[in-house]
């Protein structure tokens, strides 16, 4: 697994809304391009996250899931994975061939529209088109549903924040 952090601009601050960036566009979108497309397409997830306040760091938490209670999802999850893939070699999802592709993550005419719409008006390249339907069918099987959803499209195609902001 590689996990990898990146600040939006060199001063750290595009973005933030209690910090002015002191970044020209043109400086932003250097620093963005020092990550290569290639390098990006192979990141399966891209999240933003914002600075965390001193109340929220202080703060005994929101009422949100428990760890034991996503731990349990997760662990439901990986189940139905080693279901899927029964005695093949893969065992997740992020690594099923083109093949397990093509039969595990159908989608409807709703969620193909949507990874179609994505596809073209981001200009993703196939391995992102990939990337997301592994997401995608991981985001089903957190929730528990047998086959990908249009909202499981929607959130895995909200993933690929980077290749947004390098398109928009």
């Amino acid at each position: 697994m590689l996990v990898v952090a990146m600040n939006p601009c060199k001063c750290g601050y595009h973005g933030d809304p209690k910090r002015d960036c002191r970044c020209t566009p043109r400086e932003i979108e250097s620093y963005c391009n020092r990550i290569s497309g290639p390098l990006l397409d192979r990141i399966d997830i891209h999240v933003e996250v914002p600075a965390v306040s001193f109340h929220e760091l202080q703060g005994r938490g929101d009422g949100g899931e428990t760890s034991a209670t996503i731990r349990a999802r997760v662990e439901a999850a990986r189940d139905i994975q080693r279901q899927r893939f029964g005695a093949t070699t893969t065992t997740t999802n992020a690594s099923m061939s083109s093949r397990q592709l093509k039969t595990c993550c159908q989608l409807d005419n709703t969620a193909r529209n949507y990874l179609e719409q994505a596809m073209n008006e981001l200009h993703l390249s196939a391995r992102a088109h990939d990337r997301i339907l592994k997401v995608a069918r991981t985001l089903a099987d957190l929730g528990g549903s047998e086959n990908i959803r249009p909202d499981d499209v929607l959130e895995a195609i909200q993933f690929r924040s980077l290749d947004r902001k390098l398109f928009t």
